[in-house]
This record gives structure tokens, C-alpha cells and sequence, in this order.
């Protein structure tokens, strides 16, 4: 599981027209998954997102988490992250989990992310062609992939 993090002054998806979900400040997060990801790496990776301290103190250090600064989260699903360029100029996406394996994971992501940081987190529409636009703050973006824990 792959997970781009970025610090955010405000973000939305927007799909036909129309916002399916929108945040103020706090974390943008695209989500890749791929087939050999459980829910062990799920539960890891949501306890390092709701601790990950990168938000600014009150002497202006990252310092704080998501949750410490009541912050809001947007989790959209992206299979591009397992992107493969090795070859040719054409990426290849194969290691990237197809829907059937893909939705139960990101939904239950989601649901544990609620659950590890107390708050309602807004989504994208899975599988759809959606346009996300975000004011990145720092700018601050982490990258995390739970098959790099150690």
C-alpha cells in the first residue's frame, strides 16, 4: 500500500461537475493498493498518518499530527502509484490491485482512518475520472509504502 500525504490548506474531487468531496485544512492523501496488501499493512499505515507530526507547533517546528490539530483528511484512491516506467515510455500499472481486491481495501482504509483519528473523512468516487485540486501548504508532501516499514 502506497500513500502520497500532503499538508494542505484546502482540497476537493470533483467528478461530472460535481464536488463529491471537499476539505479545509489538514491532509490530502492518495491511496494506492496493490494485491499483496492486508490488513495489517492498512492498520499500520493509518496509526502513522494519524500520529505523523507535520504539522507546525506554536514556535512554527512540525511537531503536531492531524489529529492534534483537528485537521481534516481527503482520501483519494489512485492506482497510478504503482506505476511501473522500467520499460519503454508507456507506464505499466499491473502491480496495482484491480477493483474486485481494491475497493474492500480503500473502503476499509477509510474506515480505519475515521476510527484512528475521531473524524469523518471525506473521499473520491472509486474508479471514476476525477479532477483533484488542492492548495498544498509548505509545501509538505510525505510519501509512505507500508512494504518500507522497517
Amino acid at each position: 500500500m502506497r500513500a502520497v500525504i500532503q499538508r494542505v490548506k484546502r482540497a476537493s474531487v470533483t467528478v461530472e461537475r460535481q464536488v463529491v468531496g471537499e476539505i479545509s485544512a489538514g491532509l490530502l492523501i492518495l491511496l494506492g493498493v496493490e494485491d499483496s496488501d492486508d490488513i495489517e499493512d492498512i492498520q499500520w499505515l493509518c496509526a502513522k498518518i494519524a500520529r505523523l507530526r507535520i504539522f507546525d507547533d506554536d514556535d512554527g517546528v512540525m511537531n503536531k499530527s492531524i489529529v492534534e490539530v483537528d485537521g481534516n483528511i481527503l482520501v483519494v484512491s489512485q492506482f497510478t502509484l504503482f506505476a511501473s516506467t522500467k520499460k519503454g515510455n508507456r507506464p505499466s500499472y499491473i502491480r496495482a490491485s484491480k477493483p474486485d481486491i481494491a475497493i474492500p481495501m480503500y473502503e476499509r482504509f477509510v474506515a480505519i482512518l475515521e476510527n484512528e483519528t475521531g473524524k469523518k473523512v471525506e473521499t473520491g468516487q472509486f474508479g471514476a475520472m476525477m479532477e483533484v485540486e488542492l492548495i498544498n501548504d509548505g509545501p509538505v508532501t510525505i510519501v509512505i509504502d507500508t512494504k518500507n516499514k522497517e
